[in-house]
């Protein structure tokens, strides 16, 4: 994840710790930290959208884990001591247990992130959320009214998210947007972030698009296309923070913003250019993302690098604890793991050199860390090539440019 908002702003931001190793409980390195655990507990969905990387829909799905099992797989991420967890779906809000969950993870003391379309969120759900001491509801919105509707394969999708974004704040639960980068929600972004302000939504999420699932069928963005809405995002941070509002606004599965975030700052003399430089320098990016900062196990227990990368199996939680698969202790995930961190490699300069294409010789690479992996295995076919999402211009990739990185 990228922090427009602590990068160009400055002002320190509740994740800081986790993410920059700055603030409170502040990690010793971006590479030792624990992942956070993106959950999909159910891919039954009440809605059918078009960017869906689990392919959900209104159906039953038969091996997802029962209750006996997801206890276990809790007791396993409390004791392993993962800084957050993430239920998803499908939409998890119809998992029958869902609120059993929400309990049984917030009393074994872990953060709890919900991820969810909000169309099944009412006032007593939010207040049982709420109650539970969930850290944040993230509700998805892919445009307004219409726009939504169509992305979502429902009529009337966008209204009900709307009413699950007041249920949450009228009882002070706090919501986050998240929202993927198409050429639709690009075109209506500037009303997107209108609703936003209006909404009083404390913290949004705009995640670049990886084609998995039925987001294969998605075009990424044109270069002109990304950074049009990279810099729509950083002037209403701007205008945000003049005007002493507090909002979290974050871009998520293209670690390249932070590289084109720092080359504004360079053009604009930015005053905020060497913190945002050694922060995201600590982050390193793509590097330390997939597979180490970030980790998925989906429906049927099956462990992933990200929640994006499900062809790639690292181990079943109904066999194995998820701790022993991320700490390599079961084959075969331990090479898989390996290869994927690239722990035979001392030195990024090593780890860059086995990239082909355009990231194996950027400059931006120890911030970078080689753009998002998911992406690049997808459209490539292996780990190692560019990620075909990367929209600087060769001009500001080139190693001769280097100075002070």
């Amino acid at each position: 994840m990228i922090n427009l908002t602590r990068l160009w702003t400055g002002h320190e931001q509740p994740a800081d710790g986790l993410r920059y190793g700055h603030g409170q409980a502040a990690e010793a390195s971006a590479r030792g930290r624990r992942p956070i655990v993106v959950w999909n507990i159910t891919r039954t969905c009440n809605l059918r959208c078009v960017h869906c990387y689990s392919d959900s829909m209104a159906a039953r799905y038969p091996g997802e884990l029962d209750w006996e099992q997801m206890q276990t797989v809790v007791k396993d991420l409390a004791a392993y001591q993962i800084p957050s967890l993430l239920l998803s779906g499908g939409e998890p809000m119809i998992h029958p247990h869902f609120f059993d969950l929400v309990d049984l993870a917030t009393e074994a003391g872990l953060k709890l992130t919900i991820s969810t379309n909000g169309t099944l969120i009412t006032p007593e759900k939010a207040a049982l959320l709420k109650a539970a001491n969930v850290a944040y509801v993230g509700i998805s919105l892919d445009g307004i009214g219409e726009i939504h509707d169509q992305f979502r394969g429902k009529e009337g999708a966008f209204k009900a998210a709307v009413e699950g974004f007041k249920a949450c704040h009228d009882v002070d639960q706090k919501t986050g947007l998240r929202l993927t980068l198409t050429r639709h929600t690009v075109a209506d972004i500037e009303r997107i972030l209108d609703f936003i302000e209006e909404q009083e939504i404390q913290r949004v999420c705009f995640y670049h698009l990886v084609p998995s699932g039925r987001g294969s069928a998605l075009q990424i963005l044109r270069p002109e296309e990304s950074r049009h809405a990279i810099d729509t995002l950083i002037a209403r941070v701007e205008q945000w923070h003049r005007d002493g509002v507090h909002r979290e606004l974050l871009t998520v599965t293209q670690p390249a913003d932070g590289p084109y975030l720092l080359l504004r700052m360079e053009r604009e003399n930015h005053p905020n250019l060497e913190a945002a430089r050694q922060l995201l320098s600590w982050n390193g990016g793509g590097a330390n993302s997939s597979g180490r900062g970030i980790a998925n196990i989906d429906t049927q227990g099956n462990v992933h690098p990200d929640q994006f990368w499900q062809e790639l199996h690292l181990g079943n939680v109904k066999q194995t604890p998820f701790s022993e698969i991320w700490e390599g202790k079961h084959e075969p995930s331990a090479a898989m793991l390996e290869e994927i961190r690239s722990i035979g490699l001392p030195s990024n300069e090593q780890r860059q050199a086995k990239i082909e294409g355009p990231c194996g010789d950027c400059r931006w690479f120890n911030l970078c860390g080689g753009g998002f992996r998911t992406r690049a295995a997808a459209v490539n076919g292996h780990i190692w090539g560019s990620d075909p999402g990367c929209y600087l211009s060769q001009s500001e990739t080139a190693r001769e440019q280097l100075v002070g990185v």
